[in-house]
């Protein structure tokens, strides 16, 4: 009875064994690729999105750092020479600096002399052009976080389509493996689209921030420009 009961266990204890390695081999053999090439048409799109939001993000964050930086002592510098009278030597060093500041007092600068609210409109219009610079192509990341969810929803939902006109062609009994592989491979869809998006919206927000950051640096460098020209009126 012993022998038998001891038998019995060593054969439940391989069972288990077997059935457990054959589940970690199956876990194994499924790759991320495979996942991929699994999910069907809705993946091709989804990576053309996730390549353009890279492209984006890489393009706008090394434009929006460029212009950011400016030389130490860049402002100071440029109120002696325009406190001097030396307007010239101001467009100099105006052109020397490739910054949105530097080009929008460039334009201030060539406009002394005319009425003040000649200047600050010149002022204005560079800035609108130089902000529309720095925005440029965040319109398609902000498009691309928002339509991978979507794209990768819809991909889930013909897959599922799929997935359940498999199960009722099926004769007899469904068998679990064709009912979970089916939604298994739909849901890859959805997971992909969410990896896109997410990373695009934090992106696309963290870029704004960056531009909202040298906007107001803009704004800041105009005022205190506006004011240095009513400084000998006063």
């Amino acid at each position: 009875m012993k022998s038998l009961l001891l038998q019995f266990t060593n054969t439940a204890a391989a069972d288990t064994t077997a059935t457990a390695a054959g589940a970690e081999t199956a876990q194994e053999s499924i790759s991320l690729l495979d996942l991929a090439m699994n999910g069907g048409w809705a993946m091709i799109p989804l990576v053309l999105l996730s390549l353009v939001a890279i492209y984006i993000f890489v393009e706008r964050y090394l434009t929006i750092k460029k212009a950011s930086q400016n030389p130490a002592g860049f402002v100071q510098r440029l109120k002696s020479l325009v406190l001097a009278g030396d307007v010239q030597g101001a467009k100099m060093l105006c052109a020397q600096t490739n910054s949105p500041i530097s080009r929008m007092l460039e334009k201030g600068i060539s406009k002394i002399g005319q009425p003040l609210n000649n200047i600050e409109a010149s002022i204005e219009n560079v800035g609108k052009i130089e902000i529309a610079n720095l925005e440029k192509n965040l319109s398609g990341l902000a498009t691309v976080a928002g339509a991978a969810p979507m794209l990768g929803f819809l991909g889930t939902v013909t897959g599922m389509i799929g997935a359940f006109i498999a199960i009722a062609q099926a004769e007899g009994s469904v068998s679990p493996q064709l009912l979970s592989g089916g939604i298994y491979e739909a849901m890859v869809t959805t997971a992909t689209g969410l990896i896109i998006g997410l990373p695009a919206y934090v992106g696309y927000n963290f870029l704004v921030s960056k531009i909202d950051s040298i906007v107001h640096d803009m704004e800041y460098s105009s005022i205190e420009f506006i004011d240095l020209l009513q400084e000998p009126q006063a």
